[in-house]
């Protein structure tokens, strides 16, 4: 489980515009030991992430991850650090992990060989992606999630203490 920083103070949003806005609301929150992480997805995912938004009403024109989507964003940025990647799956306003929705690890594991590394991500794009197809063809994320993707975390670049970024 993790502590988040709501975008804004209504906490509409879980996703921030921009890396220097996600640091910006790490700063005002004043706790110790939040990260910001990148999060991208292969272009070829992103038509069907986008449906499944919708279909869970989420509207791409409404900003916010969606439209950044839409956008075809370069991801990751010059100088980040990549971390793994995550399965995920969108479902209705919100975002599960293959490691939420109990043993979908094992049954992954089992079926395709792929495991987690012990901080829990995968190493390599192209077992992740098999993995995330496996666990959407299987149906067992279901009722929870239905389309399961390989998103890819990184790590922003250090900014010099004291610096804006």
């Amino acid at each position: 489980m993790v502590d988040l920083v709501p975008v804004d103070a209504g906490g509409w949003d879980d996703w921030f515009a921009s890396p220097q806005e996600a640091e910006i609301a790490r700063d005002q929150a004043g706790r110790s030991g939040l990260h910001v992480l990148g999060v991208g997805f292969a272009a070829a995912d992103v038509p069907g992430l986008l449906a499944d938004m919708a279909d869970g009403g989420w509207d791409a024109s409404a900003g916010s991850l969606p439209e950044r989507l839409t956008r075809h964003e370069k991801f990751p940025g010059s100088g980040e650090r990549q971390l793994g990647f995550e399965l995920v799956g969108f479902d209705s306003g919100s975002w599960h992990t293959w490691t939420c929705i109990g043993g979908l690890v094992t049954d992954v594991h089992q079926a395709t060989g792929v495991q987690p590394d012990p901080h829990g991500l995968i190493q390599n794009e192209q077992d992740a992606r098999r993995a995330a197809q496996w666990l959407t063809d299987s149906g067992l994320g279901d009722p929870k999630v239905f389309l399961w993707a390989a998103a890819l975390l990184t790590e922003p670049r250090e900014r010099p203490s004291g610096l804006e970024g």
